[in-house]
């Protein structure tokens, strides 16, 4: 082919022409090779055409990950305990704003990109987190869908941007569908489920990504979805994301997934006819090489260079999309100068985050906030140093990292006594039988104890190297290491602030007792032992509300392997949880009065218009996350028990009132049958507005007393 006359811009490179017709004019120009060596995830140049390799894989899961210094905010698990949309959007912007600044230095410095430098970010994770076992629970935003859709979509909004014509970066919804764990089966499995469950459950965050939100990507799974492999399933990527939600992006391939089709799978013979396959039903790019075997299936007549062509055309959209073809001038986000990256803006807003994500779980006594007139803290722990906790998994680096220990170190007053001991390992024991912690602590007005889990022992496959369940947990209990050191301090009377780190449920059981307050954060981010620090001491009240369910035990739950949502979280467990999901204590208390509903009967289609009061009757300014529940009272299928359907993080000043309104619209009164189809059936529903899902849980444990009211559909 000859090579294009500088005297005539070819259609591909001007930036007046549509995405789509650039993208087709750009395939028309390349040879088959030239095109095979585009649609893996480390795409070659094209030299001739002056187009440069790239590599479309980059992670920012809570920060750019992987690629030197970034700014570090809390684990995704944390984001989603602050239900702060508003928050949310603003930290995506900024991570979006530092891939950016690291992708044009790069490019500056190499004239290419490598892995992590490019502007594909294969976030958010919206997997459901159904089972605390699962290690990469911490990557997703919770246990529930409606929540789940709100928060991943204002990430996927701040990560693209808000410009008419370019995007920011891509976002990339994975890993669609029915994908969490255990991660030793990922490769493998079939998860089993019925419409129903698919529809009610496993979708709707991967479609309101799609619907709502414009999410450029969506990554496919590993697995095996009713017995389809998810990166080649005619029902999950051309039925469902294509025909019915309308999806116009890209589809990619987890790494080495397309492999598992004939290597772990066994539904195909080889990698010709895994490439074939994956192509067939609609994935574009592969991160792996199975592709490079597209030439044989179509010497074998599997597809045909039209199929490839249709692929390619759809994943060079989204490069056009981040104007990697047109002058930098043009493209707005191009300006963004490296001084953004781990800047003192950003590092302000991981502090706010971290603050955000502290869930306050028991507050014996109001132990908490600690008082002025403490004379002595003692702080001990196997995490209390720990840089991993900080940080979950998916992480940049930063020099500026602040643990739990120094940033209670500068908080704790000039003339407050402070000791410090690790006193515990984090999971194996100690080899000495006594130690002079007890003493210590006897001898200040509390210990706090930072406990908990890290990276060590949950994450991916690969990455967990004290798990020996390739990243996942067998046990939710503590450590016995951790448990035994808390025992031992508790048995000499001394008072205990329990400070947890993790990112899914930990049952305490007996330690739950012999505590006094517990407090949950996470995997905080660099900022956090500097926010969890002001919380401790009272500058801060806590707000965050937990997204998911905390069990007494795994007593209370299927086997781990079963997809089932039978028993599994707030929306079908019966059984009576520790701690319930959107629960979370205040230095402050709380009063919902006044439900309003504009009308007690309506029309099926019409929306229904609600009203609560909320007051502030504590003496501290604090927020408090107003949540909305309905439940189904004469369905005639199974639905949820209950189910979010509205939340509002509401900032209130000490004896403040304010009216918070709501709309619910006819979907939310809706449910899904068991052939996967969107119902709404005439009858009556409970309306539960508080601080917490609905059940005597919550309140025993301190959350405050909903308001409700029944309405009829006609």
């Amino acid at each position: 082919m000859a090579i294009i006359s500088t005297l005539e811009k070819p259609i591909y490179l001007d930036s007046s022409v549509s995405v789509s017709d650039r993208a087709k004019d750009l395939v028309s120009r390349l040879t088959l090779e030239e095109k095979v060596g585009l649609m893996g995830h480390e795409a070659k140049g094209v030299p001739r055409l002056n187009i440069p390799s790239y590599n479309y894989w980059n992670e920012a899961l809570h920060g750019i990950a992987r690629s030197g210094k970034a700014t570090v905010f809390p684990q995704a698990i944390g984001m989603a305990a602050t239900w702060d949309k508003e928050l949310i959007l603003r930290i995506a912007s900024a991570i979006g704003d530092e891939g950016r600044a690291k992708y044009h230095t790069a490019l500056r410095r190499h004239g290419y990109t490598a892995r992590y430098q490019g502007l594909n970010m294969w976030s958010p994770n919206v997997n459901i987190f159904r089972d605390p076992r699962w290690g990469r629970g911490q990557e997703t935003w919770g246990e529930d869908p409606f929540l789940t859709g709100e928060m991943a979509a204002e990430f996927v909004r701040g990560l693209q941007g808000d410009d008419p014509k370019y995007l920011k970066t891509a976002a990339c919804a994975k890993h669609y569908a029915v994908h969490s764990g255990p991660e030793k089966d990922r490769h493998i499995f079939n998860a089993i489920i019925t419409k129903r469950e698919l529809f009610d459950t496993y979708l709707p965050a991967f479609k309101k990504l799609v619907t709502e939100a414009g999410v450029e990507a969506v990554m496919g799974a590993y697995n095996r979805t009713l017995d389809e492999p998810c990166c080649a399933s005619e029902l999950l990527l051309e039925d469902i994301l294509r025909d019915e939600w309308g999806f116009q992006g890209h589809v990619v391939s987890d790494c080495q997934a397309l492999s598992d089709f004939h290597l772990t799978h066994k539904i195909t013979k080889d990698a010709a006819e895994s490439a074939a396959l994956a192509l067939k039903y609609g994935c574009d790019l592969g991160c792996d090489h199975v592709f490079d075997e597209i030439p044989e299936a179509i010497a074998r007549g599997l597809i045909t260079e039209a199929d490839v062509d249709r692929s390619l055309e759809r994943s060079l959209a989204t490069r056009f999309k981040l104007g990697m073809f047109d002058p930098p001038e043009e493209v707005p986000y191009a300006a963004i100068s490296k001084d953004v990256v781990g800047c003192e803006a950003h590092r302000r807003l991981a502090y706010q985050a971290a603050t955000e994500t502290v869930v306050l779980l028991k507050n014996k006594n109001g132990i908490l906030p600690i008082k002025p007139s403490t004379k002595k803290i003692f702080v001990t722990g196997p995490t209390a140093t720990s840089l991993e906790i900080l940080l979950g998994n998916y992480y940049g680096f930063n020099d500026r990292m602040v643990t739990l220990l120094e940033g209670i170190t500068g908080r704790v007053p000039e003339g407050m006594g402070m000791e410090y001991t690790s006193g515990a390992m984090l999971k194996h024991p100690r080899e000495i039988r006594e130690t002079w912690a007890p003493g210590m602590a006897q001898s200040a007005d509390l210990a706090i104890v930072c406990a908990g889990y890290s990276s060590f022992l949950e994450g991916e496959e690969g990455e967990s190297l004290l798990s020996p369940e390739n990243g996942d947990r067998s046990s939710i209990s503590l450590p016995a290491s951790q448990a035994n050191y808390i025992k031992e301090l508790a048995i000499h009377g001394v008072k205990i602030v329990l400070v947890l780190t993790g990112g899914s449920p930990i049952a305490l059981g007996e330690i739950e007792d012999m505590v006094d307050a517990v407090v949950f954060i996470w995997y905080p981010g660099m900022e956090g032992g500097r926010a969890v620090a002001d919380v401790l001491f009272g500058d801060i009240s806590p707000s965050g509300k937990l997204p998911l369910t905390f069990p007494k035990s795994l007593d209370q739950l299927p086997a781990f392997d079963d997809y089932s949502m039978d028993r599994r979280t707030y929306r079908y467990m019966t059984e009576e949880p520790l701690y319930p999901f959107g629960f979370g204590l205040s230095y402050s208390r709380f009063e919902y009065t006044d439900l309003q509903l504009d009308r007690q009967s309506i029309q099926a289609g019409e929306d229904l218009n609600v009203k609560v009061t909320l007051r502030n009757l504590g003496d501290c300014n604090a927020a408090e996350v107003v949540q909305v529940y309905l439940s189904d009272l004469k369905a005639s299928s199974i639905v949820p028990l209950h189910h979010l359907v509205g939340f509002q993080r509401v900032m209130l000043e000490a004896g403040e009132s304010r009216t918070i309104g709501f709309t619910l619209d006819p979907q939310m009164m809706s449910f899904y049958n068991d052939d996967g189809k969107l119902t709404l059936e005439p009858g009556e529903f409970k309306l539960e507005i508080g601080g917490c899902s609905p059940g005597k849980r919550g309140q025993e444990l301190g959350a405050p007393k909903p308001v409700t009211a029944i309405f009829e559909v006609k």
